[in-house]
């Protein structure tokens, strides 16, 4: 995995799910560069279909099932996006989607998941009970596993994200992504690399889940236990994320729940743009400094805009 040799051409997967996703645009604001003292660029994947990113890796992994498999349908666990995302995929190509979701997840994922016509099966709120309903309907159906992150085909469609944004905008210097699962962050790894571009990658996490940020530290993968705002990383780091990452990524930093909702409430003042708390971690490193920025070309990935408005962070106590 060291050369990043044997990974499908982002372009070819691009084609492959141009049908099914928007080309996301890339917002800047003079406000937010002269308070960081550098030139930042928001790739709006809030305006993704779905409402995030999930639906670029979830669109290439349905569409490059085979006939056979896609028959059964397929399955997953999702704290909401990804199961949205794999819902309406599924329904793209005429398939059963069953989505587990722990019973804490916001209302609107659980209501976005059904609108797209997936069977939602909801489970208490622990990744080892989501895995295991999950893996009861795999053996109940048939259905084939499409795990939010760990699974070549969903990494290499969130590594459109990269060659969308590089296209957009050349030359940066810097991608600032969340990180739970992994499949955004390594997906724009295998882009730099693929790409031959010398743009680093790092990860930010909440403090409060910090379970990439601990697996990078000590080169084994640690188990999450997650507490924080930002529920659409409340999920364990993958293991093919992780080594993807440790061959190519630069850095995993943690950011401060305070942080989180301070970043989301300065996108939507400043920005104009919904996003939700996983979305604002990227900026929230920046906003604490956990990043050296200044005069730097620094790309910022808004990965989702889906929450609860009765329940924003900023309103309510924090869990």
């Amino acid at each position: 995995m060291e050369n990043f040799k044997g990974w499908e051409d982002l372009h070819l997967v691009r084609t492959r799910i141009d049908h099914a996703i928007h080309r996301t645009p890339v917002l800047t604001s003079e406000t937010l560069n002269k308070d960081a003292g550098a030139k930042l660029f928001f790739k709006c994947e809030n305006f993704q279909k779905t409402g995030s990113f999930k639906a670029r890796g979830a669109a290439n992994f349905v569409f490059s099932l085979s006939q056979e498999e896609a028959a059964k349908g397929v399955a997953t666990h999702s704290s909401g996006n990804h199961g949205a995302a794999l819902a309406r995929a599924a329904a793209l190509r005429g398939i059963t989607a069953h989505i587990i979701m722990p019973n804490n997840s916001p209302a609107t994922k659980q209501e976005t998941v059904r609108r797209y016509g997936g069977k939602l099966t909801l489970c208490d709120p622990t990744y080892e009970a989501r895995k295991l309903a999950c893996a009861k309907i795999i053996q109940e159906t048939g259905a084939t596993l499409a795990h939010s992150a760990d699974d070549y085909r969903i990494i290499g469609g969130q590594g459109t994200t990269g060659l969308e944004f590089t296209e957009q905008v050349p030359d940066l210097d810097l991608i600032l992504a969340p990180i739970g699962g992994g499949g955004m962050a390594s997906g724009l790894v295998v882009a730099m690399k693929t790409l031959n571009l010398r743009t680093e990658v790092i990860a930010v996490e909440p403090e409060q889940a910090d379970d990439a940020f601990q697996s990078w530290k000590t080169g084994v993968l640690q188990p999450p236990e997650p507490n924080t705002v930002a529920d659409g990383l409340r999920t364990g780091l993958a293991e093919q994320p992780f080594r993807i990452l440790q061959a190519g990524a630069s850095e995993i930093v943690t950011v401060s729940e305070a942080a989180i909702v301070a970043a989301m409430q300065r996108i939507w003042k400043v920005l104009k743009i919904v996003v939700e708390p996983s979305a604002a971690v990227p900026y929230a490193a920046i906003l604490e400094g956990k990043i050296t920025v200044q005069n730097r070309r620094i790309g910022v990935v808004l990965t989702g805009g889906n929450l609860d408005l009765t329940k924003l962070p900023w309103v309510t106590q924090l869990v």
